[in-house]
């Protein structure tokens, strides 16, 4: 049990998901420095995710983005950060919890990391009705009508 109570793997992704946070802050704040970019790799149904449904429907579990030349908007704050991104010549508006990063790569440095998702929460959300998510505009304390259905998935899921 006394495994269980100090969770040193957890406590080191947390501070890692800093190192991110912290480059993504420095990034928002005086813009990205010679050849330096990002690859972030999320978790797309994990909760607080905003995208729009066109994206969810091109990328139903995971995402990769590209911070480098094309990119506006970048809001980092403690626990998410922002982004406007343009994909096929449309201007998106991106939301994604740092929890829900799965990876953070800047080729440049030739520096990488990888964490695990909590999948226990993630799982959570897919047992939720299932329903396209909320426009970034909207706020996510208005979760809609609530009168969609319960799907299981776990049939569909990879054992």
């Amino acid at each position: 049990m006394s495994d269980d109570f100090l969770r040193y793997d957890k406590m080191v992704e947390d501070a890692l998901r800093g190192v991110v946070r912290d480059a993504l802050s420095v990034t928002a704040r005086d813009g990205l420095f010679g050849d330096h970019h990002f690859y972030i790799t999320f978790r797309t149904r994990f909760p607080g995710v905003q995208i729009s449904p066109a994206l969810m429907a091109r990328h139903p579990d995971e995402m990769t983005i590209v911070l480098q030349h094309q990119f506006w908007g970048l809001d980092v704050a403690q626990d998410q950060f922002e982004v406007t991104l343009s994909f096929s010549g449309v201007s998106e508006r991106l939301r994604v919890p740092l929890a829900a990063v799965t990876g953070f790569a800047d080729p440049s440095a030739k520096f990488g990391l990888q964490f695990q998702v909590d999948v226990e929460l993630e799982a959570a959300t897919l047992a939720e009705p299932a329903a396209p998510p909320a426009p970034a505009a909207k706020s996510e304390d208005n979760p809609g009508s609530g009168d969609g259905k319960v799907i299981a998935l776990d049939a569909f899921r990879k054992k």
